[in-house]
C-alpha cells in the first residue's frame, strides 16, 4: 500500500523529512477495525512529533492521526462496525498513522463519518473536535445541552483547528462566546464560526473584555500559548471560574494567587490519553463522535475545513505541515484521495 512515512526527524523543508513509501497492507485483529482511508486532516501535534531531533527510526514511521474513510475489514471482536462503513476519527498517538492507504483502528474511538459530508469535510474534524469537547463537556463542569445559561467563554486562538468548533460546540452550549483574532480574515471567520464578540490576542484582554460589558469571564479556553496569557487570564477569571488548556507551558506554572485566591479550575486535555492508556471509558470518543454527526447532519454544527490541498503524498504533506508551523492557518487544512 503507498504511505507516508519518516526514518529521520528533519526540518520540513528538507524533502526526506516527509518521503513516499510503500508498505505491507496491515490485518485486522482483535477490536481494531482496518479502514481504507479516503482523506487527512493535519494537526499540531502532527508537525511536532515530526519536529527535527537526533533520533532516527529503523522502519519508516507513518504519522497522521485524523481520517475519515470505509471499514474495509474487521477483528474478531468487533461490535460496532462492519465493512462498508462511512467513518471517521483520530485514532491514536501510541501506533502507526493515517498517512496509509489503510489504517488499523480501535473501534472504541471511531465515529459513524456525518452522512451529509464528504470525505474531505469529515477529516477535518475528529481531532480539533474531541479536544474542545472533552475540554468542555468532560473535563470542565458544562454540558453540551445548556442552552440559555449566562455564563461568558473567552476562547483564545479562536480561528484555529480546535479554536473553530469551539466556537460552535460552545455556541450550541449557550455560552455567550467571546473569541480572540488578530487579522481581519481570522476574525471574520471567528464570526462564520458563530462568535458573538471577537477581541485581539496581541492587546490587553481585560480592558477590550470590559469594553464589551465583560468585567471578568466564567470560563476560558487557552488554545494557544499558555505561558503568555497565564497572568491575563488570572486577572479575567471570575472566582469558581474555569480555565482549559492544551498546550504544556515551557516551564513552570504559577498556580497560586490569584487563581488559588478566586477557587478556579485549571483544567487539563489530551485527547489521546484514552487510548494511550487504554481507559475504562475509551467507548466515550465512539459515542463522542456519533453525536457529532449527528448534530453536523442536523445543521447544527459545521465542518472546519478551510481547503483540500490536493491528494495525500510527501510533497503535499510536507507543505500542509510547513504551513502549520508558520501559525498563520485558519480552520483546517485537509489532504484527499491518493494519486
Amino acid at each position: 500500500m503507498k504511505a507516508v512515512a519518516l526514518t529521520r526527524y528533519l526540518p520540513i523543508d528538507d524533502p526526506q523529512s516527509l518521503q513516499d513509501v510503500e508498505l505491507a497492507r496491515p490485518v485486522a485483529y482483535g477490536s481494531d477495525l482496518l479502514v481504507r482511508v479516503e482523506a487527512i486532516s493535519v494537526n499540531p501535534v502532527d508537525t511536532k512529533v515530526r519536529s527535527p531531533k537526533a533520533q532516527a527510526e529503523t522502519q519508516p514511521k507513518v504519522l497522521g492521526y485524523d481520517a475519515a474513510g470505509v471499514v474495509e475489514a474487521v477483528g474478531e471482536n468487533v461490535t460496532l462496525f462492519q465493512p462498508g462503513d462511512e467513518v471517521y476519527y483520530a485514532g491514536d498517538v501510541t501506533r502507526s498513522g493515517t498517512n496509509a492507504q489503510f489504517h488499523l483502528v480501535d473501534e472504541r474511538v471511531v465515529g459513524r463519518k456525518p452522512a451529509t459530508l464528504d470525505f474531505a469535510q469529515a477529516a477535518a474534524l475528529p481531532l480539533t473536535t474531541i479536544t474542545a469537547w472533552e475540554l468542555l463537556f468532560d473535563r470542565m463542569p458544562f454540558a453540551i445541552d445548556m442552552e440559555g445559561n449566562a455564563r461568558a467563554l473567552l476562547i483564545i486562538a479562536g480561528a484555529g483547528g480546535v479554536g473553530s468548533i469551539a466556537i460552535q460546540l460552545a455556541r450550541h452550549a449557550g455560552f455567550t462566546v467571546i473569541a480572540t483574532a488578530s487579522r481581519a480574515e481570522t476574525i471574520d471567520w471567528c464570526r462564520s464560526m458563530g462568535a458573538h464578540h471577537v477581541i485581539d490576542h496581541r492587546q490587553p484582554l481585560a480592558a477590550q473584555l470590559e469594553a464589551l460589558g465583560f468585567k471578568q469571564v466564567d470560563a476560558v479556553l487557552n488554545l494557544a500559548d499558555t505561558d503568555r496569557y497565564w497572568d491575563a487570564i488570572g486577572e479575567i477569571i471570575a472566582p469558581l471560574g474555569h480555565v482549559g488548556l492544551i498546550v504544556e507551558p515551557s516551564g513552570l506554572l504559577r498556580i497560586g494567587d490569584p487563581y488559588k485566591a478566586k477557587s478556579v479550575g485549571i483544567h487539563w486535555e489530551m485527547m489521546f490519553a484514552r487510548a494511550r492508556f487504554q481507559t475504562p471509558d475509551m467507548i466515550e470518543q465512539h459515542r463522542l463522535l456519533n453525536r457529532v454527526a449527528s448534530l453536523v447532519d442536523a445543521g447544527e454544527l459545521r465542518s472546519t475545513l478551510t481547503e483540500v490541498v490536493g491528494p495525500i503524498n510527501a510533497a503535499n504533506l510536507r507543505e500542509v505541515h510547513r504551513r502549520l508551523e508558520s501559525g498563520s492557518t485558519i480552520g483546517k487544512l485537509v489532504l484527499a484521495g491518493w494519486n
